[in-house]
C-alpha cells in the first residue's frame, strides 16, 4: 500500500517527522569517496583531535543527502514525485560528528498548482535535527508534484 502525498494532500503548515539514524565512520569514508573531498578536517584524526570539535567531522553536503534519503523513507512522495526543482538557503548550523543521531523534521511552506493544472510546486523546509533537539543543518527546497490520477 502506497502512502504517496499527491498535491491535493498537501498543504502549507503539514509537518512529518522520520526516524532517527546514527551518523557512522563509514558514511564520512563513502562520501569522502563520491565526492573526492579528503580534506584534513573529514579524514585526518590526528589533526582534529586538537581541534574545537576535538574529532573529524563529516562533510556538510552530507546532510542534504541524509535528509533527502530520511524523506525518502517517509514514503510521502513515492510515485507523486516528479522532479526535485532546487535547493536554497542550505545552512550549516552545527558540525555533522561520527556518532551523532539525527532525524529529519519536514514542513510543507506553500502548494502551488502550475498553469497545466496537471501538477504543482510543494515547497518544503527540510531541518536535520539531533538527538538533544539542535537543529543541525536546514534547507529549502521545491518539488514538482504530480496529481491525482
Amino acid at each position: 500500500m502506497s502512502h504517496a502525498l499527491y498535491l491535493e494532500d498537501l498543504q502549507p503548515g503539514q509537518r512529518f517527522e522520520s526516524r532517527g539514524r546514527t551518523l557512522t565512520e563509514s558514511d564520512l569514508t563513502m562520501f569522502a569517496m563520491l565526492s573526492g573531498d579528503w580534506n584534513p578536517v573529514h579524514v585526518d584524526a590526528a589533526f582534529m583531535k586538537e581541534s574545537r570539535y576535538g574529532q573529524r567531522i563529516l562533510h556538510g553536503l552530507l546532510g542534504p543527502a541524509v535528509m533527502t534519503g530520511m524523506m525518502h523513507t517517509l514514503g510521502i512522495f513515492d510515485g507523486s514525485a516528479i522532479a526535485m526543482l532546487d535547493v536554497k538557503e542550505l545552512r550549516f548550523l552545527k558540525p555533522l560528528l561520527i556518532g551523532q543521531t539525527v532525524h529529519l523534521e519536514l514542513e510543507i511552506l506553500s502548494v502551488r498548482e502550475t498553469s497545466d493544472g496537471q501538477r504543482g510546486v510543494v515547497d518544503r523546509l527540510f531541518r536535520l535535527v539531533d538527538s538533544e533537539g539542535v537543529t543541525v543543518q536546514e534547507m529549502r527546497s521545491a518539488v514538482l508534484v504530480a496529481k491525482r490520477g
